[in-house]
């Protein structure tokens, strides 16, 4: 009875080509508007996480001064941190993968007759580490180095290209201001950040290289901090405040004069938005899908009207109703069913071997 049902409905689904395929179609763009939105919602929302990982693990930034504010945007005064403030972190805070000081600064780099305007951080090795950068060719600073203020830097992909092309840059001189760096490594390139910063494009020399040729100061502009995986980042972000306020000698009535942004904030909050949009694309998508729905009724119950005189011929004459209900129900999931199945293949890729979807023999 049942194989019966549905070779009536696909000879009825013949007799009527056009109608049927406008309730296929009708289905097909509403399941694939659906879907299409979810996914592409879905996907933005990881390529949000994954652009921000990318700049640390677990990542914490210290900042002297209170966050952006005016209309100018600029930081309120406050006296910058010391290396010490860094080791203090260090030393005193637990569940900490790594401290970086940071004293940074834009500046021109020369090889020959080629200049590049490019960013100069002076950090230590922990930088690579807390930054999740990895190095591609050559060595980090060793203890030497780093203590005496080398003359020695670990380039990005972006300066590898502009200066040395296919060449290997290892123990080439290229001039920082007025200081000649001989280049001990190369870090893998990351590419553009979704802030359109390109994160390849900036020179890594020793802190005290940078403070004493270039900076002339012994200041820190940041620190940056990385948390072990399974610490909790705003427990971590709690103590360094507290023993900041301390080294800093900030009264308790007093506002913090630095600036403590842990990124896990930026990106539950980037995360919400990116979701929330998500659920609006859906929201729109559904309305096609309601709208094909619709459709779909009108087209059935006219398919339903103008057969009203059969059914009471077949009726009259001793058909029973439930297998004439069931074939009258049987045209509206067959179409539907081959319909979405067409959507989600079209939708999915790649799409998985095997055979295809179910379609209804039109002709």
């Amino acid at each position: 009875m049942f194989l019966e049902t549905i070779l009536i409905a696909l000879r009825e689904i013949r007799r009527n080509v056009m109608r049927s395929s406008l309730t296929i179609l009708g289905i097909v763009i509403g399941v694939a508007a659906v879907i299409t939105m979810v996914t592409v919602g879905d996907g933005a929302t990881r390529q949000v996480a994954n652009e921000i990982s990318s700049l640390g693990s677990n990542l914490i930034d210290i900042y002297p001064g209170q966050s952006f504010r005016g209309p100018g945007g600029t930081r309120s005064a406050a006296p910058k941190f010391k290396i010490a403030d860094a080791e203090a972190i260090e030393r005193e805070i637990s569940g900490l993968a790594g401290v970086a000081p940071v004293n940074g600064r834009s500046a021109q780099a020369i090889r020959g007759n080629d200049n590049w305007s490019t960013l100069i951080t002076g950090s230590t090795n922990a930088y690579i580490k807390v930054r999740n950068w990895t190095l591609a060719h050559g060595r980090p600073f060793n203890d030497e180095e780093l203590r005496a203020g080398a003359a020695v830097c670990i380039i990005g992909d972006t300066l590898r290209k502009q200066f040395f092309g296919g060449q290997d840059p290892l123990g080439t001189v290229i001039r920082l201001e007025k200081i000649s760096c001989r280049i001990i490594g190369v870090l893998k390139p990351k590419g553009q950040s979704g802030f359109g910063m390109d994160q390849d494009d900036f020179v890594l020399l020793p802190l005290r290289t940078v403070q004493r040729r270039l900076a002339g100061n012994t200041d820190v502009n940041s620190i940056s901090v990385s948390v072990l995986d399974g610490v909790s980042t705003q427990k971590a972000k709690g103590d360094i405040e507290r023993l900041l306020r301390q080294r800093r000698q900030v009264g308790e009535d007093e506002e913090d004069d630095f600036h403590v942004r842990d990124m896990q904030e930026i990106v539950q909050t980037l995360t919400g938005t990116t979701r929330l949009l998500t659920t609006l694309l859906g929201a729109v998508a559904a309305v096609s899908l309601l709208v094909g729905g619709i459709g779909i009724m009108n087209i059935m119950l006219v398919s339903v009207t103008e057969r009203t005189r059969e059914i009471g011929i077949r009726l009259a004459i001793g058909a029973m109703e439930n297998r004439y209900s069931c074939s009258f129900s049987s045209r509206p999931w067959c179409c539907p069913v081959s319909a979405a199945s067409s959507a989600s293949s079209w939708v999915s890729l790649p799409r998985p071997p095997g055979p295809g979807p179910l379609r209804c023999p039109l002709s």
